[in-house]
């Protein structure tokens, strides 16, 4: 399988890159950059991305790489960092100045077989404070803005290309007419990743694998963990049995919707267990996002591992992991954003002899096509992203059974008239959020001082980055009268117009 190489600098853009050439249907992976250049070598690379990153090049403490890279024969792209750190191992000068930052007008050479076909000028997303002073022996400028005078340059003699913009966020108008020429034109690749490909590969390979062992799944039921759970369905049958851990913070009647899914349609072998008690309990008091995390990841872990301990020995554990949530967990140097539960968080005492992750190289798009491959029901596989703590950190401050139930309604609302106006496939990801703000409202004669619900709603093609919905104001203006309307103790309903970055997608 033809494949191209993300090496991370510690950019915060790396999966989305590798993002960007999947969707030319070439595979791509990401790796850090203290792969050794033999490993590199020996991979069979058709190509290689090199990432941006926070540091500068020119410091001691700047992370670098082995100037062979670009000895290999294997067409090289820099981006951000990676543009100036083959400058300055090739013999160019960066230096500190020339900041840019957001969009900027860059004009290019179009005789440059990386820009072919496009205008002379686009709109590129810069985001920099050091510059290219003075490029490599062999190299030539292809591309500049007002402040940058090199926003890019190419040896296409030595297969070597390097931008100082980042073609792979949305802002970057041609950004993906240009990786899909590095792609194609100049790496070569006939784009052989399919998604259909991958499921009968990874069913086959699993049946080869596990042939006739016992295999649990943890099902969280949200799109990755059923996914993986009915690809191993295909692949072993009745030696799955998977775990549905109800931890008293899902969604209104999503414990049910996965019983009837997996035990009426698919007639998977499925354990049950409510423990929401349990997480109530250890929940009380505590208001730190990331301590709510660890919490409920260490409490699924301990129910997990009590309810595996009845089925006895396995030979092989399942785990929805994704793409993301590996490289988000601190694959290459890229800032921990927050800490992810299927990562890191394995069940010490459970009697099995190996993980399986099906999904492991998978980013979430491609977990929903895959799911389409498998003929799952489209409500299932275009379910909202729902985070794996639950409705736990979409309330603000300490969780109780009463302020679940309340954002239980409030987010079923919510939910309900975005699907009524017809914008559920629109808007990549919309929910409600229980403030832990309380204020004055009237309602009938009398005064309240009750909670204020927050709706979230955006756009995104990568999750990396992200617009706020732009939700018709009746449709909001519904679901903020039927929730002061129909839920207790809500009298304010405000809507998150803030994009990301600054701010992520979920509250905590």
């Amino acid at each position: 399988m033809e494949k191209i190489l993300v090496l991370d600098f510690g950019g915060q853009y790396n999966q989305l890159i590798a993002r960007r050439v999947r969707e030319n249907h070439v595979y791509s992976e990401v790796r850090p950059y203290t792969t050794p250049l033999e490993e590199i070598k020996a991979a069979g690379y058709k190509g290689i991305i090199l990432t941006g990153g926070p540091h500068s090049v020119y410091k001691e403490t700047a992370y670098t790489y082995d100037k062979a890279l670009f000895q290999l024969g294997i067409p090289v792209l820099g981006i951000c960092y990676g543009a100036q750190l083959m400058t300055h191992l090739l013999g160019g000068q960066v230096e500190p100045g020339a900041r840019e930052y957001g969009e900027v007008a860059v004009s290019l050479d179009t005789q440059s077989q990386l820009f072919s076909g496009l205008d002379y000028g686009t709109i590129c997303w810069m985001s920099h404070t050091d510059y290219i002073s003075r490029i490599p022996a062999g190299f030539k400028i292809t591309a500049k803005s007002e402040t940058c005078p090199v926003a890019a340059m190419e040896n296409p003699t030595a297969r070597l290309y390097a931008v100082q913009f980042h073609p792979e966020v949305m802002h970057t108008r041609k950004g993906m007419e240009m990786l899909h020429t590095f792609v194609y034109d100049i790496c070569g690749c006939k784009g052989d990743w399919v998604m259909s490909s991958f499921v009968d590969r990874t069913i086959y390979q699993l049946k080869e694998k596990i042939g006739d062992r016992k295999v649990l799944c943890a099902l969280s039921g949200g799109v990755d963990s059923s996914v993986a759970a009915i690809l191993l369905h295909k692949a072993v049958g009745d030696n799955l049995t998977c775990i549905f851990v109800d931890h008293g913070l899902l969604r209104k009647d999503e414990g049910k919707q996965v019983e009837e899914l997996f035990r009426g349609q698919y007639d998977i072998n499925l354990v049950s267990v409510d423990a929401s008690a349990r997480f109530f309990e250890k929940l009380k008091g505590v208001t730190e996002p990331e301590k709510k995390r660890n919490i409920l990841g260490e409490e699924f872990i301990r129910v997990f591992e009590a309810e595996a301990k009845k089925i006895g020995k396995v030979d092989f554990l399942v785990q929805g992991t994704i793409y993301p949530d590996v490289i988000e967990s601190g694959v290459g140097d890229a800032a921990l954003i927050k800490s992810h539960h299927n990562v890191g968080g394995l069940p010490d005492h459970v009697d099995f002899e190996e993980i399986v992750e099906p999904l492991r190289d998978l980013f979430k798009d491609e977990v929903r096509q895959a799911g389409l491959e498998l003929k799952m029901p489209e409500s299932m596989v275009y379910r909202q992203p729902f985070p794996g703590p639950g409705l736990g950190v979409r309330i603000i401050g300490e969780v109780t059974p009463e302020k679940v139930a309340l954002l239980q309604e409030a987010d079923a609302i919510f939910r309900q008239e975005v699907a009524k106006a017809g914008l559920d496939r629109e808007i990549s990801q919309y929910f409600a959020v229980l403030t832990d703000m309380r204020s004055v409202g009237v309602m009938g004669d009398g005064r309240t001082y009750d909670y204020t619900v927050a709706l979230r709603a955006v756009t995104t093609s990568d999750f990396m980055t992200a617009d706020w919905a732009k939700i018709p104001h009746e449709v909001l203006g519904n679901a903020s009268n039927r929730i002061v309307n129909e839920v207790e103790h809500v009298n304010r309903v405000v809507y998150d117009i803030t994009q990301k970055p600054p701010a992520t997608i979920e509250w905590e």
